[in-house]
């Protein structure tokens, strides 16, 4: 299995990108996708999550209004677009699968049930 993340860059204060993050490999028709990122100094952070089938998703409080993952099934991608970026946004923002459906949304924010991850995109707001 590998994840591809891309389209991180350097963006200014209010502005939008949208990461992408290209699956291969994975052939179960259960599991997650979620999106992570982590900061200098910082725990990796939950950002959202969508199921592969069902397109449910689910968000961290604070970047609900401003993210929203989606996901292409027949290119086999997920996405993350950001708007409204501020500098505390700046990190490298990684991309994760969770086999299987996971049960809760307390499941869905702990990066130990993402079995495999990407390489990482490094995203910087500048003000």
């Amino acid at each position: 299995v590998q994840l591809q993340a891309s389209g991180g860059g350097l963006v200014q204060v209010g502005g939008s990108l949208r990461l992408s993050c290209e699956a291969s490999g994975l052939t179960s028709r259960s599991y997650e996708m979620g999106w992570f990122r982590q900061a200098p100094g910082t725990e990796r952070e939950f950002l959202a999550t969508i199921s592969w089938n069902g397109g449910s998703t689910y968000y961290a409080d604070f970047v609900k209004g401003r993210f929203t993952i989606s996901r292409d099934k027949a290119k086999n991608t997920v996405y993350l677009q950001m708007n409204t970026l501020k500098p505390e946004d700046t990190a490298v923002y990684y991309c994760a699968a969770a086999m299987g459906s996971l049960v809760s949304n307390r499941a869905r924010m702990s990066r130990y049930n993402y079995k495999y991850w990407g390489q990482g995109t490094q995203v910087t707001v500048s003000s």
